[in-house]
């Protein structure tokens, strides 16, 4: 008799995982339990959905239950997973649709459930017209709400990238949208003065925009925050996510960082045979060499082929994330790599840091654009420790440039050296990653 993988979770990590192992033996039974009804989809398209950007939720499913099962994976949805007993190898399971419950044993187990919405601790926040949106069944209920409520004004919580992509989906279709952030500026993974920039794009296309205003409760009617009633047919939750690691740390798992499933280059849990990729579980940052969650989908799928490759007999190791990520609201672009000011600041370095404007293109381009780069380092050694970028269309994903460097480990005055390429249409002679290199090399 085979022995048996039990995958917990249907999206990019868990799939990505089983996928692998099928690829590589035939000498495991992979069954893979996924509470939803979809999977191998991304999320990160929601808010295009939302917009009408993307006109069908199908779009945005990569594979279907069906395509596995074709693979010789036993892919079950509406499956939920209530409980895991590690010692007697079982799962307890529930058949949703079916409404009935039943145990289900394994040999091996790999742990990929993902990440939920952060809802806060607010009075009224678990009201029906109030929406966290991480998956596709929940992409599904909150345009549902919207064609029944046909909202005219509606508030965010928060400012995550989400949550500021779904302001921009509501204002596409026509709807008044506010931002309510508690803290001092838009997108808390960037520093202040980056958030700055996007805060001030957010508003010039008509978004209202309170940052130093943490909500206090939800009503029917309204978002009350101190001495301020925000009126809302409509709430979104856009506070990030966090681990949804509480299966796997009832089952004695150990957990870290924000409670996430602590996990060994290879993707191995506490627990012999059992793995964990993707939201659920932490990382280790490259730069800080820290732990740290990282909820993004390029981390998920390349820790499940890790997780997938030993599992299946194989060896690889994950080296780590540098919280690398783009997103456009608003048409004004905004990439991050490394660490902030603020995080490096936090994690023991001395900081050095240059912010510099320039442009995306040489400045007699018609289409060219402005862009900011803020360039973070360390005094002495000139180690790069993290860039932030936010301009016009291609600015973004410069990201990458500074990404490979700080993967190499290089310097400022290696950055200023690196032969990068240039075209009027696609930059200035010095391209502004090397303006703020320059800048920051006379304040090293």
């Amino acid at each position: 008799m085979k022995e048996r993988l039990l995958v917990i979770g249907g999206d990019a990590a868990g799939m990505a995982a089983a996928a692998q192992v099928r690829r590589r033996t035939g000498a495991l039974e992979i069954v893979a339990l996924e509470k939803g009804t979809r999977t191998s989809y991304s999320a990160c398209g929601i808010p295009y959905l939302v917009s009408g950007a993307v006109h069908d939720i199908g779009d945005l499913v990569a594979r279907t239950p069906e395509e596995f099962r074709r693979a010789r994976i036993d892919v079950r949805t509406e499956h939920e997973v209530a409980g895991i007993d590690l010692e007697a190898r079982k799962a307890e399971v529930h058949n949703l649709a079916h409404h009935r419950g039943f145990h289900l044993g394994f040999d091996l187990l790999l742990v990929a459930t993902g990440a939920e919405p952060a809802r806060p601790e607010l009075p009224g926040a678990d009201l029906p017209h109030v929406h966290g949106v991480q998956t596709l069944d929940d992409a599904a209920g909150l345009l549902e709400a919207a064609e029944a409520r046909r909202p005219k004004r509606v508030t965010v919580v928060g400012s995550g990238y989400v949550g500021l992509e779904l302001a921009e989906a509501f204002l596409e279709r026509g709807v008044a949208v506010t931002v309510v952030e508690a803290g001092p500026e838009v997108m808390g993974s960037l520093d202040p003065e980056m958030g700055a920039l996007v805060a001030r794009a957010l508003r010039a296309r008509g978004i209202t925009v309170h940052v130093g205003l943490p909500a206090r409760s939800i009503s029917e009617t309204a978002v009350h925050t101190d001495g301020t009633d925000i009126r809302a047919d409509m709430v979104i939750l856009g506070l990030g996510v966090r681990p949804n690691s509480r299966l796997g740390a009832d089952a004695g798992l150990k957990t870290g960082v924000r409670d996430a499933l602590v996990v060994d280059r290879q993707q191995r849990t506490s627990a012999d045979g059992v793995w964990a990729a993707g939201d659920c579980c932490q990382s280790v940052h490259l730069v800080s060499g820290r732990p740290v969650h990282q909820a993004l989908g390029t981390v998920a799928n390349k820790q499940g082929r890790v997780a997938g490759i030993n599992i299946s007999g194989g060896y690889a190791t994950f080296p780590g994330v540098l919280g690398t990520a783009v997103t456009r609201v608003c048409q004004t672009e905004i990439g991050r790599t490394g660490l902030t000011e603020r995080e490096a600041d936090g994690a023991g370095y001395r900081v050095a840091t240059s912010l510099i404007e320039s442009s995306t293109s040489a400045g007699y381009m018609p289409n060219s654009s402005s862009l900011s780069v803020k360039l973070v380092a360390e005094p002495g050694s000139g180690r790069l420790l993290g860039v932030q970028v936010v301009g016009g269309p291609g600015s973004a994903k410069r990201v990458d440039v500074v990404a490979a460097a700080l993967a190499g480990k290089l310097t400022v005055e290696d950055l200023m050296g690196l032969d990068l390429a240039y075209a009027p249409p696609f930059s200035p002679l010095w391209d502004p990653l090397q303006v703020a290199a320059r800048d920051l090399l006379r304040r090293l």
